[in-house]
């Protein structure tokens, strides 16, 4: 049910008012003066308020402005016993609904009332979706508490409410398109558009018009006129997922847009102006890509920015028990399964495992587990076989020897990479050795 306050110092209006709104199902309550009215507003929420312009202690049509700035999702509906032009296009500035005269505009009244609930109720409803869409991408619901995690979520939330252009590196399956909408949705560009686009995805032609755009005519089928991404998540921001794999030539136009926020479409002449943020994501050595020509090295200073290392889940094992717990309900409540609970023995075989496709291969083993079981407990069971088979294994199995040098060299690498947070990068730097090197060493000992 909706709340009218209705406010005028004319005790037969308001009684006729509040007559008419209540037989249509509205709740009402009446103040006679501003100063009732703001405590009325403090006790309940109302959605509509009609408001008489001449109040004995306030002016309706500047209070129409303070209401709205203390209440913004209430309308306001203002009446004059004599009709003003200027009283009308002031009141309706300062944020007023519509604004009517007394007597004469009784019958616009209720249509009146029910379009201003109307829109206060989507307002609601979009205040809601959006509190929704914070939650689902907050950077509370990022999951982990490993120290490599932490630290990822840290600089995240840091780069966040600026504009800078963010590199997130990091094994495919990490969980980068994950952190770019986290850090999209914590800045102040989170009421426009997030967009995504795997440059892998895409053979070069198709992928130059995906981003940029273009006229009508450009090539064989382009019969009009299409917006690129850039220009879509204009004063947004576009993620850049595999970086690494676009063309060199197109990474110019890219490199444009970092500079001179604008670019032009293909097919076209006139550069189109946008103001977007880049967050760009890649599982490749880009250092190694530049010296191979296969990366401009001005591009990769321009979007290097600032850069956040995603650890491998190899690199947070701690964390795949909450992991697959989260799997787990989401495939239960999914498939309407009764799932209550892990076994331990199903919980450490997910944590021997080395997990070559990182978070996404957990999310499609739990996939599989939940649809196979039939109890209320995940069992090991329903693992596929490679898992079983790993963590019946001996424990020892891939140990090695206290007196090798490979252990002293495993040993040394692990404390690095600690020290790094996982950044193998710096870890590489630090051990000074190359990047494809380390991680040789890295999967050679299943670190």
């Amino acid at each position: 049910m909706n709340t009218v306050l209705i406010i005028d110092d004319e005790e037969k209006i308001r009684t006729l008012l509040s007559r008419i709104i209540g037989l249509e199902g509205y709740e009402v309550i009446q103040a006679q003066d501003a100063r009732i009215a703001f405590k009325k507003l403090e006790q309940q929420a109302v959605d509509v308020i009609i408001c008489d312009v001449k109040l004995p202690d306030a002016n309706g049509v500047e209070l129409c402005s303070q209401i709205k700035q203390r209440y913004p999702l209430t309308e306001l509906i203002m009446l004059t016993a004599h009709g003003n032009i200027a009283d009308g296009v002031q009141a309706i500035k300062n944020g007023a609904f519509d604004y009517i005269t007394k007597g004469d505009d009784n019958d616009k009244i209720l249509p009146l009332l029910s379009r201003a609930a109307e829109k206060v109720a989507l307002q609601k409803r979009v205040r809601e979706l959006e509190a929704r869409l914070d939650k689902r991408y907050s950077f509370e619901n990022i999951i982990g508490t490993s120290q490599p995690v932490k630290n990822a979520i840290s600089l995240a939330k840091k780069v966040s409410v600026t504009d800078a252009a963010v590199l997130l590196l990091g094994e495919t399956g990490t969980g980068k398109e994950v952190f770019a909408q986290a850090i999209h949705y914590n800045s102040k560009r989170s009421a426009n558009n997030f967009l995504a686009i795997n440059c892998s995805a895409f053979g070069r032609e198709l992928l130059e018009s995906e981003i940029f755009g273009h006229k009508a005519g450009a090539f064989t089928g382009a019969v009009k006129d299409k917006k690129g991404l850039i220009e879509e998540a204009d004063k947004g921001t576009l993620f850049l997922d595999e970086i690494g794999e676009m063309p060199v030539d197109l990474q110019s136009k890219l490199l444009r847009v970092l500079e001179t926020n604008e670019f032009i479409k293909v097919g076209d002449t006139k550069a189109v102006k946008v103001n977007v943020r880049i967050i760009s994501a890649t599982n490749r050595d880009l250092a190694h890509e530049i010296k191979d020509g296969h990366f401009r090295e001005d591009l990769y200073y321009r979007l290097n920015t600032f850069t956040i290392q995603l650890p491998a889940l190899k690199e947070r094992k701690e964390d795949i028990p909450a992991l697959a717990k989260f799997y787990a309900d989401t495939f239960a409540a999914k498939t309407n399964k009764p799932l209550k609970n892990m076994s331990q023995g199903f919980v450490e075989a997910l944590q021997k495992h080395y997990w070559k496709g990182n978070i996404r291969e957990l999310k499609n083993v739990m996939e599989r587990a939940v649809i196979l079981e039939e109890d209320a407990e995940l069992t090991i069971d329903s693992l596929p076989l490679e898992l079983q088979n790993a963590a019946a294994a001996p424990a020892d199995n891939n140990q090695l020897s206290a007196f090798s040098l490979a252990s002293v060299e495993k040993l040394h690498i692990q404390r690095v990479l600690i020290h790094t947070g996982g950044n193998k990068t710096e870890a590489a730097r630090l051990l000074n050795i190359g990047l494809t090197t380390l991680y040789r060493k890295i999967e050679e000992y299943k670190l």
